[in-house]
C-alpha cells in the first residue's frame, strides 16, 4: 500500500471529553495520523484509508488473527488454474440489513476497471479474463470474466493461472460495492459517513473532516461473536508525535507511537514498550519523464553513491526499530524455501564520494550542462520528513554540489503532485498489499499507475511478466532476484529504510492486532479487560 511518509497535523481545538478506555460504554479512543484521503474502495491507495476501510468493510477473504487467510463474506472457495469460485455466506449483510451478494462484487470490480474511475490498483484485477482490455477501454465492463449462477456464488474466469490469487483479495479494491447505493450518491461515494454503505464489523457514524471520526458496531455484521467493542472513537487526527504522547499520558487515546526523543520518557513512566516491523520500505523515487534531469542514469548513480543510508537511519532519523534500506524487497518476504533476500542477496551500494563525482561529471556531459543540475525534492511537511529531506539536501550539496529545493506538502497534495509528475525526487514508501513478492516486484512496471515517476523498461517488464505468470516457484523467485538486481543497477529507486514501529498501548486493551498485510493497527477484534490496569 502506498505510504509516502506521514501527513501534517490536523488538530482543530482541544478535546477534553474523551477517554482512552470507556469501560461502561464499551468503547475506546484512538488517534489516526491523517485524514483518510479516499474511502471509495475502488480508488483508495493509502494506508490510512486502508486502515479505516478494513474496520468498516470486508471482502471475500481476510487475514485472520493468526496471520493466515480466512473466509470473510465467502465461507468457502476453490481456485484452479482457470477459475476461482467463491461461495458467499447467506448471513453476510450490508449495514441497512440487505444481503451482500455476488452482484455487489461484480459491480465493484467492474467499477474499478472502468478507465474513468482512474483506479491506481485496477491492475490487481488483470488476472481476470478481459480485465486489462476493459481498463484500456477496448471492451465494456460487462465483458469481465465474472458470473453469478446464484446470489451467493461468484465464479471468476482467470486469464492466466495465478497461484496466489486468493491472497490478493484482502486488498480494498476487491471489497464489494452495492450498485443502487453507489448510484444514489451521485459521484460522492465515500466522501462522507452517510455516503458509504458498510458490510464490515463497524460503520462510520460521525466524520468531521480533518478533526474526528466515530466507528460504531455494525448490528448487521455476520460475525458478531468476534466483535467485542461497541464503538471506536477517533477524537484526534494528527501526526504530531508530541501531541500524541501527551494524549496518551492524559488517558485520552489508547495507543501512541514512540519517537527517539520520547522513548526515555516512556521508560520513566514504566510503560510496556512494544515493537512491530510493519513491512514497509521507504525510498527516494525519481521522475523519469522526458526533460527531467533524473531520467539520466549517471545522475541517479551519482546520487545513489553519494548518500549513506546508514548515516541517515542511525545518525539523522534515530528512530528505534528502523533498518537501513538495501532493496525494494523488504527482509521479511519469503522466497522459495527461505527469505527472498537470503536466496537472492541484493548488491550492496557503498557510499563513495569519488565515484559519485565521476558519475556526476558523466551525467553533466550527457545533459549538456556546465554545472550540476538544480533538483526539486518533494516531501511531507512533518518533522521526520523534514529531517530526512534536509539531510538529502545537505548531503548532495556537500558531496556533489547539487542544489536541492525541498517542496514540503501535506499528504493529499503530495499524492496529487506525484501523480502529476511535479517533482524530480520524492520521499516515498511502499507497503505490502498481499503476501507475495509481486506486491513489491511489479511496482515499476510500465503499466503500473503507482509507478509515479513513469519508469519504463522493456527488460524489467519482461522480468515482471515472468514473475506474474511462471507457475514454477524457483523460476518465479529467480525473476524476483533479477528484478531486484535491475532496480539496483539502474538506480531506479534508492532504498532508505525499513520502518520499525515502537509503541505503547493501554494495558486494558487486549487483542489489538498489528499487521504487515491488511489494516494496521487492527482494532476490530479488540476488547477491554477492566482488571488489567
Amino acid at each position: 500500500m502506498l505510504i509516502l511518509h506521514y501527513a501534517s497535523s490536523s488538530l482543530t481545538g482541544t478535546v477534553t471529553d474523551v477517554s482512552a478506555v470507556d469501560v461502561e460504554g464499551n468503547s475506546i479512543s484512538i488517534l489516526i495520523r491523517e485524514e483518510p484521503p479516499q474511502l471509495d474502495s475502488s480508488r483508495a491507495t493509502d494506508a490510512v484509508s486502508g486502515m479505516v476501510l478494513g474496520h468498516v468493510m470486508e471482502g471475500l477473504v481476510r487475514m485472520g488473527m493468526d496471520g493466515r487467510l480466512e473466509g470473510a463474506v465467502a465461507e468457502d472457495w476453490e481456485v484452479t488454474p482457470t477459475t476461482a469460485t467463491f461461495w458467499l455466506r447467506e448471513d453476510a449483510k450490508w449495514s441497512d440489513g440487505r444481503p451482500v451478494t455476488a452482484a455487489d462484487f461484480i459491480f465493484s470490480w467492474q467499477t474499478a476497471l472502468k478507465p474513468e474511475t482512474g483506479s491506481e490498483y485496477a491492475f490487481l484485477l488483470f488476472a481476470i479474463k478481459n480485465a486489462e482490455a476493459i481498463n484500456t477501454g477496448t471492451l465494456p465492463p460487462s465483458a469481465l470474466g465474472l458470473s453469478a449462477p446464484d446470489a451467493n456464488t461468484l465464479v471468476i474466469d482467470l486469464d492466466r493461472p495465478v497461484p496466489f490469487f486468493d491472497k490478493m483479495l484482502v486488498f480494498p479494491t476487491f471489497y464489494p460495492i452495492r450498485e443502487d447505493f453507489y448510484a444514489a450518491t451521485e459521484g460522492r461515494f465515500g466522501a462522507d459517513a452517510d455516503q458509504l454503505l458498510y458490510n464490515g464489523p463497524f460503520q462510520i457514524t460521525r466524520w468531521v473532516h480533518g478533526s474526528s471520526m466515530t466507528f460504531e458496531r455494525n448490528p448487521h455484521y455476520w460475525n458478531q461473536e468476534e466483535i467485542h467493542l461497541d464503538a471506536i472513537h477517533v477524537p484526534f487526527i494528527t501526526s504530531d508525535a508530541t501531541a500524541s504522547l501527551n494524549f496518551f499520558k492524559d488517558s485520552k487515546i489508547s495507543m501512541t507511537g514512540l519517537q527517539a526523543e520520547n522513548l526515555t520518557e516512556a521508560m520513566r513512566m514504566g510503560w510496556q514498550i512494544r515493537q512491530h516491523r510493519d513491512g514497509t520500505v521507504f525510498y527516494i523515487d525519481f521522475n523519469f519523464r522526458d526533460g527531467r534531469a533524473t531520467d539520466n542514469l549517471n545522475l541517479r548513480r551519482a546520487i545513489q553513491t553519494a548518500l549513506d543510508m546508514e548515516e541517515m537511519v542511525y545518525k539523522v532519523t534515530k528512530l528505534p526499530g528502523y533498518e537501513p534500506g538495501v532493496s525494494l524487497f523488504p527482509g521479511w518476504l519469503m522466497g522459495e524455501k527461505d527469505l527472498l533476500r537470503r536466496e537472492y542477496p541484493p548488491t550492496k551500494i557503498s557510499p563513495n564520494a569519488a565515484s559519485a563525482q565521476a558519475y556526476l561529471q558523466a551525467a553533466m556531459q550527457e545533459l549538456g550542462l556546465d554545472e550540476p543540475p538544480d533538483l526539486v525534492l518533494l516531501s511531507g511537511d512533518n518533522p521526520i520528513s523534514s529531517v530526512q529531506s534536509e539531510w538529502v539536501q545537505q548531503s548532495l550539496k556537500t558531496t556533489l554540489g547539487i542544489s536541492v529545493k525541498i517542496d514540503k506538502q501535506i499528504f493529499k497534495q503530495r499524492l496529487a503532485k506525484m501523480t502529476a509528475g511535479d517533482f524530480d525526487m520524492v520521499l516515498a514508501g511502499w507497503g505490502p498489499d498481499y503476501n507475495d513478492p509481486l506486491t513489491f516486484g511489479d511496482l515499476y512496471a510500465s503499466w503500473n499507475k503507482n509507478n509515479r515517476g513513469e519508469y519504463n523498461s522493456p527488460e524489467l517488464d519482461a522480468l515482471i511478466d515472468t514473475a506474474q505468470n511462471q507457475l514454477e516457484p524457483a523460476a518465479r523467485m529467480r525473476a524476483f532476484g533479477d528484478i531486484q538486481q535491475h532496480l539496483i543497477e539502474n538506480a531506479v529507486l534508492l532504498p532508505m529504510y525499513e520502518r520499525g514501529v515502537t509503541y505503547v498501548v493501554d494495558p486494558r486493551i487486549k487483542q489489538l492486532k498489528r499487521r504487515v498485510i491488511g489494516p494496521d493497527p487492527d482494532w476490530s477484534r479488540a476488547y477491554i479487560d477492566a482488571g488489567s490496569e
